[in-house]
């Protein structure tokens, strides 16, 4: 990446780059905001992974008692999943959209076909 063009992140935007870098990107209340909204993220994560760790468990004593995968179960082990995966790519600052609820949409539930 060169200093013709910078990252796209809105942490960035609008910035003046004359200065300490560093300064800059301390006193940046946009970079503060993401590190709220990541530390929030880490926290519905968590609940997400015990939400899906019930969803796993229910899921094998229903197939274990009636031979039969459980459709909504399996939305909605997708759901998660899914979820879990939105929540880690916002961490990862390879996306800006924030997952549920702070700025994104549920994500459907429907397994994708292989």
């Amino acid at each position: 990446m060169s200093n013709d063009n910078p990252p796209v992140d809105d942490a960035f935007v609008g910035e003046n780059k004359s200065g300490n870098p560093i300064e800059e990107n301390l006193k940046s209340g946009a970079t503060w905001m993401r590190c709220l909204f990541m530390l929030i993220s880490c926290v519905l994560a968590s609940v997400a992974i015990f939400a899906g760790s019930v969803i796993v468990v229910l899921g094998f004593f229903w197939v274990l008692f009636t031979g039969d995968v459980n459709q909504q179960m399996k939305e909605a082990g997708q759901s998660v999943a899914t979820y879990l995966y939105n929540i880690s790519r916002y961490l990862t600052f390879n996306t800006d959209e924030k997952p549920f609820p702070l700025g994104g949409a549920w994500p459907a539930g429907k397994p994708e076909e292989a």
